[in-house]
């Protein structure tokens, strides 16, 4: 059973109480904020309808009695007030029971997962290390893909490829949403004779899930085949959600008829539905996103299943800068692989607009890395005067 032993790494999700370090903290409070960033011009996300006039955040602050913080965002986290006292007065560092309580929030209501991202940060902080060490990573480094948001016509997207590329990303991902998946062919052919092989493309097809307001029926599986097809004299490194979430049996029979790489999984809401991704061999890349689903603490079970199936881990984090660094702690220190998404659109989104609530954004280098600071937790310093100025509640 692993435990937050001093110094040693949290590789599998521990499963009693650490009742040894119940008189060192308490949980004393736990505080929800939420903020508006206006957007001018609205960011036109490929996958939404509805131009984004805003970007909104919330912020969890979990509080010990020893005045350590736990830092975490996501979602609006709507309806979790009531749970609130579950977690009161309890030793921070028992993740696993943190963990089967917000299982049973994320079944009856919200996606409470920002409180787990909001643990680790203060277990980290408590044990002073860096939640990648925590997890038993070796390094800070982190190899990332520039994943792209905007849908642009053929020669603006080669163009912005060619950008991309100049930057030092390995690999960088676009979308295809528009009204005929044979323009999102056109498109993606004028990318690749623009950067030739100086790096991997990445498909997202977004057909795994829709906005609440979006009727469009997911591609079937023949819709699919036709489409992956057409992609495989272009050299893809992966074709992403080509189906929707569920359909594990046509994710399975599209990587065994063509041999493409099939990734998925940035949605699915429960941990028995990622290992189902992976029992039934549906996809070679799975990405969760820590933000979303299973927190930290099921995601690490989870990229281990992952690794002994030889499916790749790499968690989706198409959000801001906190959600990013979470991520990327659990992709470094659970072995994940081959990038991390780096969400990277200029000027539709920028790492300013993006990571508005940091002091700093999380910028990647010229070789595509991100450094993660050696700082205990995420390492996170959030910009508390922005964060005033663009308070929603």
């Amino acid at each position: 059973m692993a435990t937050f032993e001093e110094n040693a790494p949290v590789l599998e999700r521990p499963r009693s109480a650490v009742t040894e370090r119940s008189a060192e903290h308490r949980i004393e409070r736990i505080d929800i904020t939420h903020h508006t960033l206006p957007l001018d011009p609205p960011f036109p996300a490929a996958w939404d309808s509805r131009p984004r006039a805003v970007c909104a955040i919330s912020v969890v602050r979990v509080t010990s009695d020893q005045g350590a913080v736990g830092i975490g965002t996501g979602t609006a986290l709507d309806g979790i007030e009531p749970y609130l006292d579950l977690f009161v007065d309890q030793d921070p560092l028992d993740v696993a029971r943190h963990y089967e309580i917000l299982s049973n929030i994320d079944f009856h209501g919200c996606r409470p997962w920002p409180l787990d991202i909001a643990l680790w940060d203060l277990a980290g902080k408590i044990r002073e290390q860096p939640v990648w060490r925590l997890l038993g990573g070796m390094s800070g480094r982190v190899h990332c893909y520039a994943s792209t948001g905007v849908l642009r016509d053929g020669s603006a997207l080669a163009e912005k490829a060619v950008e991309l590329v100049e930057a030092g990303f390995p690999a960088i991902k676009l979308r295809f949403h528009r009204e005929d998946w044979r323009d999102d062919i056109h498109a993606l052919e004028s990318v690749r004779d623009a950067i030739g092989d100086r790096a991997e493309l990445l498909v997202d097809c977004n057909q795994g899930w829709r906005m609440p307001w979006d009727t469009a029926p997911p591609w079937t599986y023949h819709q699919a085949l036709v489409v992956a097809r057409e992609l495989l004299p272009l050299d893809i490194y992966w074709i992403e959600e080509p189906l929707h979430r569920g359909d594990y049996k046509g994710m399975a029979a599209l990587r065994n008829a063509l041999g493409i790489r099939v990734a998925a999984g940035e949605m699915t809401r429960e941990e028995h539905a990622l290992r189902d991704l992976i029992d039934w061999q549906s996809v070679d890349v799975l990405q969760p996103d820590a933000t979303l689903t299973c927190g930290i603490t099921g995601l690490a079970s989870v990229a281990a299943r992952a690794a002994q199936a030889g499916v790749a881990f790499t968690p989706h984090t198409w959000g801001n800068g906190i959600g990013l660094l979470a991520n990327a702690h659990l992709f470094v220190g659970c072995g994940g692989s081959p990038w991390l998404e780096y969400p990277c659109d200029p000027p539709d989104w920028t790492a300013e607009r993006r990571d508005y609530a940091l002091a700093e954004p999380v910028q990647a280098d010229g070789d595509g890395y991100i450094t993660l600071p050696d700082m205990p937790g995420f390492g996170i310093e959030l910009d508390e005067d922005r964060l005033k100025k663009y308070r929603a509640d």
